[in-house]
């Protein structure tokens, strides 16, 4: 089997990735361009990163049968791939410890100020001289937008440290006890802490935006893990710099990489991650990702339904 992945990888990474496949299978990892082209046109597997998996590309595909994604599929047109008969599936839930994991430290980083004292200790500044704000998370409210795998286990892990935990979502949801679901204004306005976690489509696309902000908390903290293009990137920017809100923690952004001169590069109240939060192996690694992605290019393979698949049929 032909597995082909398209995305930006250093050759460490390739090597160790093409491990995680059988060793009789083909796998071709390859940037966006020319040379993706070439080997479109016989993989049986297409696992695409930075590449809009279009109508336009999917009809060079004479052999592929499964479009597999991480858990974000917005670069995917699944109409395309079910008019032209190819199965189309995400790993829904597989990184969802990972990320919540990856949101707590982001949390306890921010309000113990971790990355300030990390400095002050390394460039060796006189203690005595040590200013600093600091908080307690217990008794603080988390608003968590989307309550799917990755929101409820940021639930429950914000339950331990006891938060106040505020939830919502656009259809209804099963919540344990300690959640309140809420609607979308009043999670925004009352919450200290606002977690993003939903999928990138047309109805969320720049959902964050100025008039979000200005209803915040002016002592907020602002989280997004998920898609950049779920948040207006100029109207965050400008929140943070005129004090709409306080802070935030950002692991995605409208542009990826972030760019060189990005302002938020520049901004003290922001800590950055490089879309590294479903990744905890390593660089563009996570050895239960790919082991879902063997698991359904062998299911496609002998001729039956990936799991958690997109395909409206």
């Amino acid at each position: 089997m032909k597995i082909l992945i398209v995305g930006y990888f250093t050759e460490t990474s390739k090597a160790t990735i093409a491990r995680y496949f059988p060793e009789d299978w083909d796998i071709v990892i390859v940037p966006p361009g020319e040379e993706m082209l070439q080997h479109i046109e016989d993989c049986q597997v297409l696992i695409p990163e930075h590449v809009k998996v279009d109508h336009s590309l999917l009809s060079k595909a004479a052999k592929l049968k499964l479009v597999q994604t991480g858990a974000g599929y917005d670069n995917v047109d699944i109409a395309a791939c079910t008019k032209l008969g190819i199965w189309a599936a995400n790993a829904a839930g597989v990184n969802a410890q990972a990320v919540a994991e990856h949101v707590m430290a982001l949390i306890l980083s921010y309000h113990k100020n971790i990355p300030f004292l990390d400095a002050f200790m390394k460039n060796k500044i006189d203690q005595h001289q040590l200013n600093y704000t600091g908080s307690e998370l217990a008794g603080k409210t988390i608003g968590i937008i989307g309550f799917g795998a990755i929101g409820k286990k940021v639930a429950e892990f914000c339950r331990v440290f006891d938060m106040e935990v505020l939830a919502y979502a656009r259809t209804a949801v099963q919540a344990d006890g300690f959640v309140q679901m809420t609607d979308f204004d009043t999670l925004i306005s009352t919450s200290d802490i606002v977690s993003v976690h939903i999928p990138l489509n047309q109805q969320t696309k720049q959902l964050i935006n100025k008039a979000v902000f200005q209803k915040m908390k002016p002592t907020s903290l602002f989280i997004n893990t998920a898609r950049g293009g779920i948040v207006n990137e100029s109207d965050l920017i400008a929140a943070l710099k005129t004090g709409d809100i306080a802070g935030a923690c950002l692991d995605v952004f409208e542009v990826e990489p972030l760019p060189v001169d990005s302002e938020l590069r520049n901004l003290r109240n922001v800590i950055l991650t490089p879309h590294t939060a479903g990744m905890p192996d390593g660089l563009k690694l996570h050895k239960k990702r790919y082991d879902f992605f063997v698991n359904n290019s062998k299911r496609v393979g002998n001729g039956k339904e990936p799991v958690s698949k997109l395909n409206q049929v």
